[in-house]
């Protein structure tokens, strides 16, 4: 059973404000319907060890605990205020609460700037409050928050178990389900709870960095609907994975991209798979459905990582098997390849029809000894070839199925179990039919800390869960990107000229900085008139060319009638130019045309794009994917956040589902993948050197085979200048 990574050394402000010598509930109430009831007697109820200071002029006690006219009549030294009043009493009381030296103050209340222009000034007075008097805000608009090990409990809910499994949830009631699946669990506990709300001070990534400190939390896991400063998440969820599990469910999966955009990057962009990506990136484990959230949490705080994705299943039925092998596949799992040693070692165990393949499938070996399932765990547990175990079947219900005597050999096949758990690194994952009824056996296995599914696919999801930590671990550990890039004078000139007459680079200056910066671009001539088009000829020779309408108000070249292609002699480029002209002309009358631009044919190849944004929330980022005039169809694409190393580069590249187009279909060759991890490497030191790129769009670009002397051929390039619009 894996241990814990660590913590992070703690350096947050919020342990005081979370775990606090002293409460000050303000608006407390001796109504049972109020939340200022409702806190009361969670801390009460709770058994909170510091002081409750209720603030009600109106009343003296409250649950036998005095109460206090205000905040200011309070004679001790409280850490946190819960206010449970009106949004229009909040921004005074928060300046009191300074100045009685409350630190913290959680606000309820809703009516803030999620409800318009009015509660938005309100809000803004809390915060100039707030910062005067150095109080940090929880909320406004929170539904509360809870410490377990601290005893203290805003929520008032019941039957929670102190345990290791950290929350921070934009929602109250996906709170209040993960609470009510836990007590149905019976095993799993929090440490921490806490509603974000509208997050006007403090943000996730500051719970987050919370989270990674605390010395009870095994796993933090986070319900998002959306960030403030999604950069900044990043940074502090890199720093959290490298230690401990995070797991995050991102709701809006099917949110539609930006409306409108200035390259396909950006219309691909700024999407929940964006999102996705760029969180996986940082180490987070990402989950798709909603009742995932808890088995994931649970199963990464106790196992905490596997070395890779090979999986040993052990069944005792066949079917049961298959639908185990099915959806490890599907989750980008594999079987291992059991060495012939192991092989021999489950032969000697089992029955004469058992398969010692993966999946084992013990076929009735078991029925009369359950306990020889743990032995065949323990064989492939052994095996080189595995990085985790996976147990299918009925264990636990062998003494109900069959017969009571059989109950001892279980609970023996148990010990076996915890005992192999504890002396071996490699995961345990347990699928068990009779788990929802709770036998004696599957007890005992999740009181030793060992997960116990009622769920193939809950269990598969763990799996894969553990096997993409282990992996993200391993990379973390090696190569750094390399030095950066410098700008070039003439690359900052173009820029800046750009920048200064309120455009974009012009598609050969967008090349021209390509290929200063040491990326390979076919030869071009850009063409102001059409007497230099003899020369232009001369050059190129007998190569077939194509020819580009160059103009900073024509962005979809093709849909004005601007490119003509497979072009070639003096005559063709005159009669082309004269025709793209009068197309661009006709197309858009005031647009500026600043000429065409010939470059070579290139030879087909695998279709990829590149391009680059600066999001809002996530600041620079970079995409890959299936290129072409459909990239918007297919929607094939991964992203990551800027800077990228090596190992992100080629995740990338591998991640798009297309590989076969990459890997060569129909006897077309290979791509050489090297030589666009390469490329990808060069366009995030690029970007990082030229901040006043917005927007990068290389779409297509020919992918060829090693074959190739560079493995790449950038047909159109476009670069979007950060201006002042």
């Amino acid at each position: 059973m894996q241990p814990i990574e660590g913590n992070l050394p703690s350096v947050s402000l919020l342990h005081a404000v979370l775990a606090p010598a002293g409460i000050a509930v303000v608006g407390a109430s001796a109504d049972a319907t109020k939340r200022g009831y409702k806190a009361m007697e969670g801390l009460v109820k709770g058994g909170y060890r510091g002081d409750i200071y209720p603030v009600n002029p109106k009343a003296d006690a409250i649950l036998g605990v005095k109460t206090w006219p205000s905040i200011s009549a309070i004679p001790g030294k409280p850490t946190l205020a819960l206010l449970c009043t009106p949004a229009d009493t909040v921004p005074d009381l928060i300046a009191e609460c300074g100045r009685r030296g409350i630190k913290g103050a959680v606000v309820l209340a809703s009516g803030f700037s999620e409800s318009g222009v009015k509660g938005a000034a309100l809000e803004a007075r809390m915060m100039a409050n707030a910062r005067a008097h150095g109080v940090r805000i929880i909320g406004p608009n929170t539904s509360g928050l809870f410490n377990l090990h601290h005893n203290v409990n805003l929520l008032a809910l019941e039957n929670l178990k102190p345990g290791d499994i950290g929350i921070v949830s934009q929602s109250g009631n996906m709170l209040l389900s993960l609470a009510l699946e836990a007590q149905h669990n019976g095993q799993v506990g929090f440490s921490t709870y806490i509603g974000p709300g509208n997050q006007s001070d403090i943000g996730f990534n500051d719970y987050l960095r919370y989270l990674g400190e605390d010395v009870h939390t095994r796993v933090a896991t986070l319900y998002v609907e959306g960030f403030r400063d999604g950069r900044q998440f990043l940074d502090v969820a890199r720093e959290v994975t490298a230690m401990k599990p995070v797991v995050v469910y991102k709701s809006g999966s099917t949110e539609q991209g930006q409306k409108a955009a200035s390259s396909h990057t950006g219309a691909l962009a700024g999407s929940y798979r964006m999102t996705v990506d760029l969180l996986r990136q940082a180490g987070v484990s990402v989950v798709q459905y909603s009742d995932e959230i808890l088995p994931v949490a649970e199963g990464l705080g106790r196992l905490q990582k596997s070395e890779g994705k090979r999986v040993a299943v052990v069944a005792d039925g066949g079917g049961q098997a298959t639908i185990a092998a099915d959806r490890l596949a599907e989750a980008g799992l594999t079987l291992a390849t059991l060495s012939r040693e192991t092989q021999l070692k489950l032969e000697a165990l089992l029955l004469p029809q058992a398969s010692t393949l993966n999946p084992v499938d013990v076929a009735g070996s078991s029925d009369a000894n359950p306990s020889l399932l743990a032995e065949c765990m323990a064989v492939v547990a052994a095996d080189a070839n595995v990085d985790s175990v996976f147990l299918v079947g009925m264990f636990g219900g062998y003494s109900l199925r069959f017969a009571e005597s059989l109950l001892g050999d279980e609970m023996r096949g148990a010990e076996s179990m915890i005992e192999l758990a504890h002396a071996s690194a490699k995961p345990l994952v347990i699928y068990s039919l009779y788990a929802p009824i709770k036998p004696p056996a599957l007890r005992r296995l999740h009181e030793a800390g060992l997960p116990v599914y009622a769920s193939i696919e809950h269990a598969v999801r763990v799996l894969a869960a553990l096997g993409e930590r282990g992996e993200y671990l391993a990379k973390c550990a090696v190569q750094p990107a390399g030095p950066p890039m410098q700008a070039s004078p003439k690359g900052q000139a173009m820029l800046t000229n750009a920048k200064e007459q309120k455009r974009d680079l012009l598609e050969f200056e967008a090349r021209g900085l390509l290929a200063e910066h040491g990326i390979h671009v076919p030869d071009q001539r850009w063409v102001q008139g059409s007497d230099e088009l003899g020369e232009v000829a001369r050059h190129f020779g007998e190569q077939a060319l194509a020819m580009k309408v160059v103009s900073r108000d024509i962005l979809h070249k093709s849909d004005a009638g601007g490119v003509k292609l497979d072009l070639a002699g003096d005559a063709a480029l005159r009669d082309a130019y004269q025709t793209i002209m009068a197309n661009a002309k006709a197309y858009d009358p005031s647009a500026r045309l600043e000429g065409v631009l010939v470059t070579p044919m290139v030879e087909k190849g695998g279709e990829v794009i590149i391009g680059m944004l600066r999001d809002p929330v996530f600041g620079p980022v970079l995409m890959f994917g299936l290129g072409g005039v459909f990239v918007e169809v297919w929607e094939d694409v991964a992203f990551r956040s800027l800077p990228i190393t090596q190992a992100d580069a080629e995740s990338m590249v591998n991640q798009i589902k297309a590989q076969k187009v990459l890997e060569g279909v129909r006897g077309a060759p290979a791509v050489n993948k090297q030589a666009l991890v390469v490329l990808l490497m060069r366009i995030s030191k690029l970007v990082d050197a030229y901040p006043s790129i917005r927007e990068l769009d290389l779409n297509p670009v020919m992918a060829y085979p090693d074959s190739h002397p560079h493995g790449y051929a950038i047909v159109d390039a476009r670069i979007i200048v950060e201006r002042e619009e």
